[in-house]
Formats: structure tokens, C-alpha cells, sequence
């Protein structure tokens, strides 16, 4: 995201809207928003429009195949995050009886994070901030979220 830009937050309807946001996150850690952004059409084909129990079926073969797909960025480690965090999500929507009641289980945002880091790849916090914002979860202030998690 541009620096000061918020990103527009969204009102989850199914597991694909938070897939598909939980996957921006992962694609964006350690990479510009702005090749994200530019690919993100082409990924979101890649992936089905992000049907959780599509991505949540692909084999290894898939992903091999996705590694030489120009539509997304082909990190196969992120490609596989994506996989891995679909299934998870599955699962822990089914254990909590929806994904949501997962996401506010925890006390706090720091609860959060470090719950979200253990169950997912390739998140951290500033990921788990973009994805917990953007799908209607309460975050701290963007500022006091840079003192605590920003590297020094």
C-alpha cells in the first residue's frame, strides 16, 4: 500500500474473501504493493477467484505448474503458503464453527499475531495487521502498531 494509504476494507461473505485476503498479505511480505496490485487479476485466475476448496485441493503438481505461471508471482514457497493456509482455514472454520469466531477468539492483538503466525505461513504481524484491518477485525491504531512491531 502507498505509505498513509489505508487499505479499503471489505465485509467477509465466505472463506474465499478471507483466503484471498490472508493471500494478498502473503504475496506482499517482502514485496512491493505495487507488483502485487499489478498481478493480483491475473492471480486471482490463477487461483480460481480464491475458492477456498479448489486451492485447498491442489497438489504438487499444480504448484509446480503455478512456479511457471507469469499470471502470479512465482515464489513456490509462497505458492505453497497459500495451499497450506486455505487447508488450514478450512479446518479451523470447522472447529470454531466459523472462521470469524477463530479470528476473535484470541484476547488481544498480540494474542492475534502470535496465533495467526502459528497456524499460518508466510504471515507476519504487519501481514496479520493488513489482513485483520481489511477484513473488519479490531486492530490498534496504525501508529502504536508501528512502535511495538516495526523492526528497529
Amino acid at each position: 500500500m502507498p505509505t498513509g494509504t489505508a487499505p479499503e476494507q471489505i465485509n467477509p461473505s465466505s472463506l474465499d474473501d478471507y483466503l484471498e485476503v490472508m493471500s494478498k498479505a502473503v504475496f506482499q511480505s517482502g514485496m512491493s504493493w505495487k507488483v502485487v496490485e499489478a498481478k493480483w487479476p491475473t492471480t486471482r485466475e490463477a487461483f480460481f477467484d480464491f475458492d477456498i476448496y479448489k486451492v485447498a485441493d491442489m497438489n504438487a503438481f499444480d504448484l509446480e505448474e503455478l512456479g511457471k505461471d507469469t499470471r502470479v508471482i512465482r515464489n513456490q514457497r509462497k505458492l505453497a503458503a497459500i495451499v497450506s493456509n486455505a487447508q488450514q482455514m478450512i479446518a479451523l472454520d470447522g472447529e470454531f464453527g466459523t472462521f470469524q469466531a477463530y479470528l476473535r477468539a484470541p484476547a488481544d492483538f498480540a494474542a492475534s499475531v502470535d496465533t495467526l503466525r502459528k497456524d499460518f505461513k508466510f504471515l507476519g504481524p504487519t501481514g496479520i495487521y493488513y489482513f485483520l484491518y481489511v477484513v473488519g477485525e479490531e486492530v490498534p491504531p496504525h501508529d502504536e502498531f508501528e512502535v511495538t512491531y516495526r523492526k528497529k
